[in-house]
């Protein structure tokens, strides 16, 4: 009789969302002493080095719903890390900015997240590094999340 059971482990996508999920859990816990979660670093960055001013574009910068947004925007608000005002000639828009200490945090998490972006590119030389971008950006491609 053939062996047609599907085998976890060796599904390359079960094998990517394990090391992503290592990944993230590194950079949570490296983040944790500055007040930050994976998320809320992501919304700094989309903030603060992107420019993004509005929650639909900083949940697609992201690739999180507007749900998990909008809690990541409540918390950093009230940890006095950003600012939301209303917008221009429509009181429904939000324009979010960093504060001083946003921009503090972001600078602090900076070294943390290459850190560990490092960490997981050291295991590979360059060219495979290069080769493992070309094949998620395809797949990402495929999903249209990129």
């Amino acid at each position: 009789m053939p062996d047609t059971a599907y085998r976890l482990h060796d599904s390359p996508g079960y094998r990517l969302s394990i090391a992503a999920r290592q990944q993230e859990r590194r950079l949570d816990e490296g983040l944790r002493p500055l007040g930050l979660t994976r998320i809320t670093w992501c919304v700094l960055l989309a903030v603060g080095n992107e420019g993004l001013c509005q929650p639909s574009d900083i949940a697609q910068f992201i690739g999180i719903d507007r749900t998990a947004t909008s809690r990541a925007l409540r918390l950093l608000e009230s940890n006095g890390l950003l600012d939301r005002t209303s917008g221009e000639g429509d009181r429904r828009t939000r324009r979010v900015t960093l504060t001083e200490a946003g921009t503090r945090a972001l600078a602090a998490g900076g070294p943390i997240a290459r850190d560990n972006a490092t960490r997981m590119a050291a295991r590979l030389d360059p060219a495979d590094q290069v080769v493992l971008k070309q094949l998620i950006d395809r797949e990402l491609r495929d999903l249209k999340t990129l």
